[in-house]
């Protein structure tokens, strides 16, 4: 059974692909900069999601001696790398063709061409989109807007496809007023401007991707809530006085790496300790089944006032 960020992934590989040869042929008819540069931005993305299939794949391989907490970030490696195509194809291209246009500027042929391509277009990116928003949904906090669920999530390849496809349908739009102008005024500076605007629009994508998955790259911790019931989920475990510094790492968008310090009752003998341990993990891992590999160092803990249990 795929997971979701698999089929996410495969919807807008799949509908990027088919897009890209439109929009490419459209072009060569209608010698739009415009269409140029979404045809551009669509290669740019059905290339990305390829590279994202090979992340998500190498990040599943199991933990081996060299990489004894598996390769989990492979995927926000690659994601990164996805980032970077995205600007250096997408949007520097489409600026560098608008600013071509604008110095060699050529009439656009059937326009009526274009539009529809467009409103095609706009319908194959909305249903890749759904299927992101889909997946998104459910880890969404509720009460949180899509754009911060997006930035949120750690499951960065369903975000990858979320800022592209949403940047995909923005690109439509403004190629279909830049053609629109052009084409009412007769002046094909509206084409060029809406080709550079596009690059504008990728780079900006580009950039908070680039944020995200540097984020998570570098160590990024757990959400706040996660961070909470994990506390709440060790403290309340029979024979735990209290619970000191909890420290999280996500080492893959479904795998957390937990260590914290712990204060166990005094009276515990060493077989009765491991059995403390050993249910605290299992409390743990039933709140946060993320949890996958938790390092607990007895210790006394200085509590401040709000720490205490």
């Amino acid at each position: 059974m795929k997971s979701g960020s698999k089929l996410v992934i495969l919807a807008a590989l799949s509908c990027n692909a088919l897009i890209t040869v439109i929009k490419f042929i459209v072009a060569l008819i209608t010698r739009s900069s415009a269409m140029l540069a979404e045809a551009v931005h669509s290669a740019a993305d059905t290339g990305n999601q390829m590279l994202l299939l090979l992340g998500l794949k190498r990040s599943q391989k199991p933990p081996d001696r060299t990489h004894p907490f598996g390769y989990g970030q492979e995927q926000y490696f690659w994601s990164f790398v996805v980032a970077n195509m995205l600007f250096f194809v997408g949007a520097v291209v489409s600026v560098y063709e608008g600013i071509h246009k604008l110095q060699d500027s050529q009439p656009i042929e059937r326009p009526g061409l274009i539009y529809a391509i467009l409103g095609v277009a706009a319908l194959i990116e909305s249903v890749a989109l759904f299927f992101a928003v889909k997946e998104l949904n459910q880890t969404r906090r509720p009460g949180t807007g899509l754009f911060k669920a997006a930035r949120e999530t750690k499951d960065i390849s369903v975000a990858v496809v979320f800022f592209e496809d949403t940047a995909a349908l923005c690109g439509l739009t403004i190629a279909f007023f830049g053609v629109l102008l052009a084409q009412l005024t007769g002046m094909m500076l509206f084409d060029s401007i809406a080709s550079i605007l596009i690059g504008l629009l990728l780079a900006l994508v580009a950039f908070v991707l680039a944020h995200e998955t540097k984020e998570l790259l570098i160590g990024e911790a757990a959400s706040p809530e996660n961070v909470a019931a994990i506390r709440k989920a060790a403290s309340e475990t029979q024979g735990v006085l209290a619970v000191g510094e909890v420290l999280t790492m996500h080492m893959g968008p479904r795998r957390i790496l937990v260590t914290m310090n712990v204060d166990f009752e005094d009276h515990l003998h060493a077989d009765e300790l491991e059995g403390v341990v050993d249910k605290m993990e299992e409390n743990i891992r039933q709140v946060v089944p993320a949890a996958d590999k938790i390092f607990i160092e007895a210790d006394d803990v200085k509590l401040t006032p709000s720490r205490r249990t």
